[in-house]
């Protein structure tokens, strides 16, 4: 049987596991909880023409999927988000093993300062920065036109893949970042024994090494994921308004049209639509030790 002492030890255990618990679920609850709780309650709540207090309804819901516009504008994120993805993963996977198998154990944090250094200026100013090197009469098209290789300057700005193209810089370090935590973890035995048994360098690597570090990509996938499905600046200063993204739809809504149950529906989208890919990587994210 247990005794009095060690039940009362045991209590007091649990209450000190609460009290170190206790802030962090406050602060959930707070800035995560309470956030959401209004914007569903507040897309239940329709604008009504006559200015009478609205009833509890679903009109907002059938008003978004009903109108081909904002299906659109989620198809249009969800794709470009996904080519992001996909292409920053591509081009970050290279960067961050050879960082971390070919550069030298004691030059791999200066290689990192290195790499990091130019995305510590501002969001915002990166954004105008690319814009001056797209738009019409930037750079590219200044370079081109005096090496007399095209007439007139070619669209490569205000337009989704200007967008891409701004996406994949911003979050391709985030990437490589995640994905070389994991590869340096990973025991360089195990790629000399595949070898011993045979494997050459490039099955070692793919049956050992890029098996390894997946938890490190889908880390660095799902942050990307979170960043970019949920970004105004970016498509806003690169895209233009000709192909909307949700975001940019939603602050319409909001600056425009001043439809908040309209908006709140749009914002529930975008997080059902990033906790499905939560559900979808969480597995081999929890088998990262970043």
């Amino acid at each position: 049987m247990v005794s009095s002492n060690e039940a009362r030890a045991a209590s007091q255990a649990r209450l000190a596991g609460l009290g170190f618990t206790l802030p962090a679920v406050a602060w959930i609850v707070l800035f995560f909880g309470a956030p959401l709780a209004v914007m569903a309650v507040m897309s239940l709540l329709p604008l009504t023409a006559d200015g009478t207090p609205p009833q509890l309804s679903l009109k907002a819901y059938r008003d978004f999927f009903s109108q081909p516009a904002y299906v659109q504008a989620i198809w249009n994120s969800v794709v470009t988000t996904a080519l992001v993805v996909a292409i920053s993963l591509l081009l970050a996977y290279p960067f961050a093993y050879v960082l971390a198998t070919r550069v030298p154990k004691r030059w791999q944090r200066f290689a990192l300062a290195c790499a990091i250094l130019p995305f510590w200026t501002s969001y915002v100013v990166r954004s105008y920065a690319w814009l001056l090197v797209l738009a019409p009469t930037g750079i590219v098209n200044w370079v081109l036109i005096n090496l007399h290789l095209i007439e007139r300057p070619i669209t490569l700005a205000y337009n989704p893949s200007a967008t891409v193209f701004g996406f994949v810089h911003f979050f391709i370090m985030l990437n490589a970042l995640t994905i070389y935590a994991n590869l340096v973890q990973i025991n360089p035995r195990y790629v000399l024994a595949a070898q011993d048994l045979g494997a050459s360098a490039w099955r070692s690597f793919i049956a050992v090494t890029l098996p390894l570090s997946v938890p490190g990509m889908a880390v660095g996938a799902f942050l990307t994921v979170v960043l970019c499905i949920g970004d105004f600046i970016t498509p806003q200063i690169l895209g233009g308004n000709k192909e909307l993204l949700l975001p940019q739809v939603i602050m319409m809504q909001i600056q425009r049209q001043l439809d908040l149950p309209m908006a709140s529906v749009m914002s529930l989208v975008l997080t059902v639509i990033v906790a499905a890919v939560y559900l979808l990587v969480q597995k081999p994210m929890r088998s990262a030790r970043l």
